[in-house]
């Protein structure tokens, strides 16, 4: 028996280029672990993935194509690819553009399959149509194509994405940050995270997520405020001068962001990739939702509050709001999203206090 039989098929996933996206592929890594629990799955994604993909236990590992987004970079695609020769029985190309299927075609995979798009038409040798009536959810399409033909129109089971949270990580973060500065270390923890790189039609305003901060804190809570760097001036106005809260927004890296959630009884996201992150580590998600629609890019979760108005406008899925005016974030009230997280801290103190003899 020779050395791939033994470990199973090995298979080369070429991940999407979004934070909210990456994370779901782990649905489509765990489909294919469930069918064959010895087959050996690498993950190629853009650099800022390979954090995120090393917290995914099902990936062996993760690799990197140093390209910029968008470009095609023909001969950097060419001498990866040969790189890759012979490494690989299968792949599965989950965006739709050709440049993303060239890889796997440069490698000489055996069996490349995906999407019809693009003109990709021999670069993809096991193509398949996308019925979006059908697969009217991103992560029913990843997943749908870990799976025969027969089982994927729509896919009957939809695995949630598990990050593993570092300890070791955590206790680092809590020392590096300073969390006994501003008294975090003995309050529970919600995290505000009030970026969507997608666009304004998917934020909620600043001034709601200041007014809940400032609710939280009231109400006996510690606050991180996350984000990236394009959010550092959305943090400071959310977090202000209030006691008790922390504007991390361009302080972290994105792992460190799984590990700060971890610590977090509640979130309260915009639709974007940080709630996906969220919801894949566990913590209770109250997702806010303008342009969007939560039936297409829902938090993977069962842990979850979804916070949607569904006026007769949206879901329009802009990145600006075509009508000028977002009501259907600016409408969205801080008394019900605050309202929601109550609820939430009451229900869990009821359990608890049951299963305490």
């Amino acid at each position: 028996m020779s050395g791939s039989e033994r470990m199973g098929k090995r298979i080369l996933i070429v991940g999407p280029s979004w934070v909210g996206d990456m994370v779901m592929a782990q649905s489509l890594l765990k489909t294919l672990k469930a069918q064959d629990p010895q087959c050996v799955i690498d993950v190629l994604g853009p650099a800022w993935s390979a954090p995120i993909i090393e917290r995914m236990p099902e990936a062996r590992r993760a690799l990197t194509l140093h390209v910029g987004h968008g470009d095609l970079a023909l001969r950097e695609r060419w001498r990866f690819g040969r790189s890759l020769k012979g490494e690989y029985d299968q792949a599965i190309v989950l965006p739709r553009s050709l440049k993303s299927a060239l890889v796997p075609w440069f490698a000489g995979v055996p069996v490349r399959g995906g999407f019809t798009g693009e003109q990709r038409y021999g670069i993809l040798n096991q193509r398949r149509d996308l019925d979006k009536a059908v697969l009217d959810q991103t992560v029913k399409r990843f997943v749908s194509l870990g799976l025969p033909k027969d089982e994927a129109y729509p896919p009957r089971d939809i695995p949630f994405p598990a990050l593993r949270v570092d300890a070791d990580n955590q206790t680092r973060l809590r020392e590096a940050l300073d969390f006994a500065a501003v008294d975090l270390l003995d309050r529970p923890l919600v995290a505000l995270m009030p970026g969507a790189e997608y666009g304004p039609a998917k934020q909620w305003p600043l001034a709601h997520f200041h007014a809940t901060a400032q609710a939280l804190v009231e109400r006996g809570y510690g606050v991180l405020v996350l984000g990236g760097p394009k959010d550092v001036k959305a943090g400071q106005q959310v977090a202000g001068e209030l006691p008790h809260t922390l504007n991390l927004c361009g302080k972290t890296a994105l792992v460190d962001a799984v590990d700060l959630l971890g610590m977090c009884e509640q979130v309260v996201s915009n639709d974007s990739g940080l709630m996906h992150v969220a919801a894949a580590v566990g913590v209770h998600v109250q997702g806010i939702y303008g342009s969007s629609s939560p039936r297409y890019t829902p938090p993977l979760t069962h842990n979850a509050d979804i916070h949607w108005l569904a006026l007769d406008c949206s879901p329009c899925f802009k990145r600006v709001c075509p009508l000028g005016h977002t009501d259907c974030l600016h409408q969205l009230s801080v008394t019900r999203v605050v309202k929601a997280i109550d609820t939430y801290r009451t229900e869990q103190s009821t359990i608890l206090a049951r299963e305490t003899p």
